[in-house]
């Protein structure tokens, strides 16, 4: 299963199709309830936000992305054990990523405090070599919070999407087969993962996504029909 919750613009989010796939109900479907929820339009508005993906036949299709307030209004009338206990998951799940985003908060906001830090020491400095050796120390800091941040970032939804469209452009490009062409799907995710040392192509690192791309476009399945 995929990754539930995911960061964009710095919001713990989920989307449509992840529910449709978790609670195993047709997409069409989740989408219609999206739009029939009876709630006020400036909740609707908030909390859900229309967006599109890339389907594996290559064509755009809409999804509703959601925050943690837009899913629980949605599936609270989602019954039965099994849809329980997929709620109880998914609450775990933006709690984990919210604590995340707070820890990065927290380092960005180190990082902001020690920019402030420098102005203030270099403004007070009264000779340029105490000013460059400030500086100079400052700098040594600032790069390490920056690579430490920088570790931290993954794909937003817009560059999972052009990963999603380099993907599907090679399997059509290897396969003339629709029948055929699932497996290879499976097969190049399963590499992308396996080749990045992650637990799904959505937690690619940012500044690893030409990298990821250029995989996809060199990459040769084990079997080619």
């Amino acid at each position: 299963m995929n990754q539930l919750v995911f960061v964009e613009n710095g919001q713990a989010i989920t989307n449509s199709l992840i529910v449709a796939e978790v609670f195993e109900k047709d997409h069409r479907r989740v989408l219609q309830d999206i739009r029939e929820l009876d709630c006020s339009q400036q909740f609707k508005e908030h909390h859900f936000v229309l967006s599109s993906y890339v389907s594996q036949n290559n064509k755009t299709l809409p999804l509703y992305q959601m925050d943690r307030d837009g899913l629980a209004f949605l599936v609270m009338g989602y019954t039965g054990k099994k849809a329980a206990e997929y709620k109880e998951a998914y609450i775990q799940e933006f709690k984990r990523v919210e604590e995340q985003l707070k820890n990065k908060i927290q380092v960005l906001d180190n990082r902001t405090a020690l920019i402030q830090s420098m102005k203030l020491t270099v403004e007070t400095a009264e000779r340029q070599d105490q000013m460059q050796e400030v500086i100079n120390k400052h700098q040594v800091k600032l790069t390490e919070l920056e690579e430490k941040v920088e570790e931290q970032i993954t794909l937003t939804s817009g560059e999972q999407r052009r990963l999603q469209k380099a993907v599907a452009s090679k399997v059509y490009e290897l396969c003339d087969d629709p029948a055929k062409r699932p497996g290879l799907f499976r097969e190049i995710y399963r590499e992308i993962k396996d080749r990045f040392a992650v637990a799904s192509y959505k937690d690619v690192k940012q500044k690893e996504l030409q990298s990821a791309i250029r995989y996809v476009e060199n990459w040769i399945p084990r079997k080619v029909s």
